[in-house]
């Protein structure tokens, strides 16, 4: 197998489609758990100064047990891939795309963006990450919508609820970010109150206000 030594930068393609690459066999491989990175690297011929600006930037995590380096691909590198994939000046160029590149883009076509769940993990389905305010919006207010609708909640829809609906396709620090903005546009309001069957873990996926404490509720403004 040739070395990233001896692999033209031209026929490699520019960094950002390395660092494409990279992220899509990552997603490819490992399905959202942890691959060896020695696997990673044996199918993307990635410098060390991509990989080290994708782990800078947070979009990659590494780790090491029983002397292996493990790869995992973050939330914000899901995001990052998305967008990238969407970017209209994206064009996979300089080099040869094989049946492998291509067949990971035929599958993230069909979970992520052709609207075709397939199962992953534990039955459950991939859909698109939310990779930007403008995207999470709507889908917040949709999930309010349906939960205050089919649970009869009188505009009072614990957050903890919302969160786990829009599940892993928003980190939890974004999904707190986005949701104190929509207060901050009146959009919603973020209450307090009283929670009858309250539990640790209701609790943690409740909000914390930055020294306003916790936030169990959001009542729909617009």
């Amino acid at each position: 197998m040739s070395s990233e030594a001896e692999t033209p930068k031209e026929q490699r393609g520019s960094q950002s489609q390395v660092k494409t690459r990279l992220l899509l066999t990552l997603w490819d491989l490992g399905e959202g758990k942890p691959i060896k990175k020695s696997e990673l690297t044996a199918k993307v011929k990635q410098s060390r100064e991509d990989y080290n600006e994708l782990e800078k930037e947070g979009a990659i995590a590494t780790a090491v047990e029983k002397r292996v380096t493990l790869v995992t691909l973050t939330d914000k590198g899901l995001q990052m891939l998305a967008q990238e994939l969407k970017n209209p000046d994206m064009k996979f160029g300089g080099i040869q795309v094989g049946s492998r590149v291509a067949n990971a883009l035929l599958k993230w076509i069909r979970q992520m963006d052709g609207g075709v769940s397939a199962p992953v993990g534990e039955g459950k389905p991939m859909v698109p990450a939310i990779a930007s305010y403008e995207e999470f919006e709507p889908v917040a207010l949709q999930v309010y919508d349906r939960l205050n609708r089919d649970y009869n909640l009188d505009d009072l829809v614990p957050i903890y609820r919302i969160r786990r609906e829009i599940g892993e396709r928003v980190s939890r620090e974004m999904f707190n970010k986005w949701l104190m903005e929509m207060q901050a546009k009146d959009i919603l309001q973020l209450m307090a109150g009283e929670v009858p069957d309250i539990t640790p873990d209701k609790r943690q996926d409740s909000l914390v206000i930055p020294g306003g404490g916790l936030r169990y509720y959001a009542k729909r403004l617009s």
